[in-house]
């Protein structure tokens, strides 16, 4: 029995990695920069709290500048999942936050700028009265999911 199971774990080894993720794509999500449903098996999972972009990495002011928030967001959470080993590739579902639902459209790109191979994580947004400071527009929070099967 035991040499079944070491067979086993050395043919899969063999195998080389597996992703941890398979992305489930539909044309018209794929143009709005989502997922429709993103399935994971193994690995671990990281939470990342709530970012957002008020102030850039070299302390400058957002404040109504939505793609610079945005762009100073996913960069953030690109910095959280790396801490962990991974990557902002590696995230499997966004939830966003926006003030505006009109600044849904042009988050589209942005989002196509950090995942350009099309692999988007499941997305749900949320159009919210404000946000804790002025000046902000947006927050995003994630989950990633790093390893393999």
């Amino acid at each position: 029995m035991k040499a079944i199971g070491l067979a086993l774990a050395l043919a899969l080894f063999a195998a080389g990695p597996v992703a941890a993720r398979d992305y489930l794509k539909q044309e018209r999500a794929q143009s709005r920069g989502f997922s429709p449903g993103v399935v994971t098996e193994g690995g671990r999972i990281v939470w990342v709290s709530g970012q957002t972009g008020l102030i850039d990495e070299q302390g400058q002011s957002m404040a109504g500048n939505f793609e610079g928030q945005a762009r100073v967001i996913f960069r953030a959470i690109d910095a959280v999942v790396k801490r962990a080993g991974g990557s902002i590739k590696d995230v499997v579902t966004i939830t966003v936050y926006l003030t505006d639902p009109r600044l849904i459209d042009p988050l589209m790109p942005i989002r196509r700028e950090f995942w350009p191979e099309g692999n988007f994580p499941a997305s749900t947004t949320i159009t919210v009265h404000s946000l804790p400071a002025v000046g902000m527009m947006l927050e995003i929070s994630a989950v990633a999911v790093i390893g393999d099967k």
